[in-house]
């Protein structure tokens, strides 16, 4: 099983931007799928963004489009989410997701089998 570890996380002001990066355990070209989540205190997780390693093809909540952009380098192993126009309702616990279920939406939770330890995005002035 695939393992992922967070960094990037930090303080910013609204408009502000930063880097999350995930980095895997092993080749992520062969996870096919990975994801961003989040989640806010008291709230669900929910997923960001989604991208299939093979050709780059990426989805987004609406939330996030045009703001948020995923990547990926598969020779480093690693996922990217390059936030933008932050606001504060950005804030919240930030995580890598690997090894999807592709019977069940993306965008849920549960569909995601390997989590890493999260990084916190905060947003205010």
């Amino acid at each position: 099983q695939v393992q992922v570890v967070e960094y990037g996380g930090g303080s910013v002001q609204p408009g502000g931007s930063l880097t999350l990066s995930c980095i895997a355990s092993r080749n992520i070209y062969s996870a096919k799928w990975m994801a961003w989540f989040r989640q806010a205190p008291g709230q669900e997780r929910e997923g960001v963004a989604m991208i299939f390693t093979g050709n780059g093809a990426t989805i987004y909540d609406d939330y996030v489009k045009g703001r948020f952009t995923i990547s990926r380098d598969n020779a480093l192993n690693t996922v990217y989410l390059q936030m933008n126009s932050l606001k504060p309702d950005d804030t919240a616990m930030y995580y890598c997701a690997g090894e999807r279920n592709t019977d069940t939406p993306w965008m849920l939770a549960g569909s995601w089998h390997t989590w890493g330890q999260g990084t916190q995005v905060t947003v205010s002035s």
